[in-house]
């Protein structure tokens, strides 16, 4: 696409790193972003951009290249013998897949919050936070809604690009940890993703020494975007 290469670019100042707080972060963005429409972010994400609210960007780090875009090519996929298990203790539950985010949403996202990250940057929990990745003007996204005894329990969020999902964000009954739903909730997208008959499912940024990030990679085989080209990893 012509259009990609005439994209005006902006890059942030630096601050903290929101994944290794000993290091440094710097982000290109597409500014304006209303140069951005889903055709342009299939592109660009292929390029290890990624949207974040109404934004598309990409780490531009001056002493770092940790953060590393990853996608699973679904056909590929094989489950492991633990994300096996992760699916045979899920069986009992039941999906709605929307596409607009549902009222219902905030109090599971509170909960979650709460009890998962109440240290983190999301801490306190607030709509406006949660708007952030649940709407956007220039993309479509699928809401995977899990239900068990018909109380909702996961809300998965992708976004729906020409050839590919792409994950934003999960959240879950912070309760429930025995189900293992984060795992659970990428699986479900992974199927989901086969079933639309796209190619890849993209994960984010894996970012091997950040214990928060870094279980992304245990989904075989993978691609990983390194130094401007995408490496297939297999277990």
């Amino acid at each position: 696409m012509n259009d990609i290469y005439q994209l005006q670019l902006g890059i942030t100042g630096e601050f903290q790193c929101s994944y290794l707080p000993q290091r440094r972060e710097q982000l290109l963005l597409v500014h304006p972003n209303d140069q951005l429409n889903a055709a342009v972010y299939s592109e660009l994400i292929t390029m290890g951009f990624r949207r974040g609210g109404e934004d598309a960007y990409r780490p531009r780090c001056p002493a770092c290249e940790d953060c590393q875009s990853i996608r699973i090519k679904v056909a590929d996929f094989t489950a492991s013998k633990s994300q096996k298990r992760v699916l045979a203790k899920n069986k009992d539950m039941t999906f709605i897949i929307n596409d607009e985010p549902q009222q219902q949403y905030f109090d599971l996202y509170s909960r979650y919050i709460s009890a998962r990250h109440a240290t983190g940057s999301m801490y306190p929990p607030l709509q406006e936070t949660l708007d952030s990745f649940t709407q956007c003007n220039w993309l479509a996204r699928r809401f995977i809604e899990g239900y068990f005894q018909g109380k909702l329990i996961s809300v998965a969020v992708c976004d729906v690009l020409d050839d590919a999902l792409s994950a934003v964000y999960t959240f879950f009954d912070p309760t429930m940890d025995k189900r293992s739903l984060g795992q659970f909730n990428i699986l479900q997208q992974i199927f989901l993703t086969q079933m639309q008959n796209k190619t890849y499912l993209y994960l984010g940024y894996q970012i091997d020494d950040c214990g928060a990030m870094n279980y992304k990679r245990n989904y075989y085989p993978n691609e990983r975007f390194i130094k401007q080209q995408w490496i297939k990893f297999k277990k």
